[in-house]
């Protein structure tokens, strides 16, 4: 039987991949924006168009995320850190004074965003201590800018080009 890396190993080993960094928004049951920080984007298929995020399964809004039948991906910009870590906690209200509007189904677009990928469900996979939700996109909009990266357990960006 194959053992398994130490949990602290692994981290080390994949902070060593530069992570751009996200917010999945999605409408609550009630109707009031819902989020968390994300940085487990990936590229799943181009026909049809669908990507994948992993949501941890302790997050207090995993089930909002995961039964939502719309979701939006905001690709945070260089200067949104402060959003990135206010996302990332366990806060009742995180959208209290942030900066937002309706995509155009109606799903909460964080002001600011470096893109926003709007998708609709696709499929819910197991992914050990994590969900893995494929989203398939239905559009989306971007604008000039850095993007938000993390790397080795904390924040940075790109260097001068």
């Amino acid at each position: 039987m194959t053992k398994d890396a130490d949990p602290a190993d692994f981290r080390r080993l994949l902070g060593h991949f530069a992570t751009g960094v996200t917010v999945l928004t999605t409408r609550a049951p009630g109707g009031g924006p819902a989020g968390m920080t994300v940085n487990s984007l990936a590229s799943v298929s181009l026909l049809p168009p669908l990507l994948s995020v992993s949501i941890d399964r302790t997050a207090d809004v995993h089930d909002v995320l995961v039964h939502a039948s719309r979701f939006v991906v905001n690709i945070l910009d260089a200067g949104q850190e402060g959003l990135s870590r206010r996302f990332a906690q366990s806060e009742s209200d995180r959208f209290a004074g942030v900066g937002w509007h309706p995509s155009t189904d109606g799903e909460p677009v964080l002001d600011g965003a470096l893109a926003h990928i709007e998708c609709e469900h696709f499929a819910v996979h197991p992914g050990g201590d994590h969900t893995i939700l494929v989203g398939r996109v239905t559009g989306g909009a971007t604008r000039g800018g850095s993007p938000l990266l993390y790397y080795r357990g904390g924040y940075t960006g790109l260097g001068p080009g």
